[in-house]
């Protein structure tokens, strides 16, 4: 009975993925996520108050699945340049993996809303908390020269969102991961690290 409870919050969660990055979180309507889901329309309010708590949930569950997968995967990771390659790899191989996802997590997370702007900040903060672990490593190992983590924190994420929203912008289909060395490279020299 658990595990049927769990797919279904499961589908609702990936139909309501779906249903935002469709018509964004204003314009859906639950009745749009139940059908996705395939469910009935109150069947949603046996696992969700309502919308609202729907898109803080589908932050909490799937941007948390995404930040554990960043901390598995720096697991092997022995140096500051690997680290961040690393960050930036899993960060847009997750957004192309299910661009539905990405346009949710790059347009939702500016709500105009600030209660539920706030309501949805908990993962990233989380994200941002693992990118300063990353340069604050890099600085105590001395392949970082001392900078203020905060501000070398927010050249990182700045860049690697932008260059995700230009990536879900563009006229013209491209690969995202193509530009991963790319940054990586701008990242080094900026924080000077070492060469390869």
């Amino acid at each position: 009975m658990a595990a049927l409870r769990e797919d279904k919050f499961e589908r609702i969660l990936d139909a309501a993925t779906e249903a935002f990055a469709e018509l964004g979180y204003s314009q859906c309507q639950v009745s749009k996520i139940a059908r996705l889901a395939g469910v009935a329309d109150g069947t949603i309010y046996l696992y969700f108050k309502n919308k609202e708590e729907i898109l803080i949930r589908l932050f909490e569950v799937r941007m948390g699945n995404f930040i554990d997968r960043i901390r598995t995967e720096l697991e092997s990771c022995q140096t500051t340049r690997m680290r961040l390659r690393t960050i930036i790899q899993t960060h847009f191989s997750y957004m192309e993996n299910d661009r539905s996802l990405a346009m949710v997590t790059q347009f939702e997370l500016r709500q105009p809303n600030s209660t539920l702007r706030a309501a949805i900040s908990g993962p990233l903060r989380d994200y941002f908390r693992l990118i300063e672990e990353v340069i604050q490593k890099g600085i105590e190992s001395e392949e970082i020269a001392p900078v203020n983590v905060k501000v070398a924190r927010q050249m990182i994420f700045g860049t690697v969102d932008e260059a995700t929203t230009d990536w879900l912008l563009a006229r013209n289909v491209r690969a995202l991961h193509n530009d991963v060395d790319i940054i990586l490279d701008l990242f080094a020299g900026a924080l000077r690290l070492p060469e390869k």
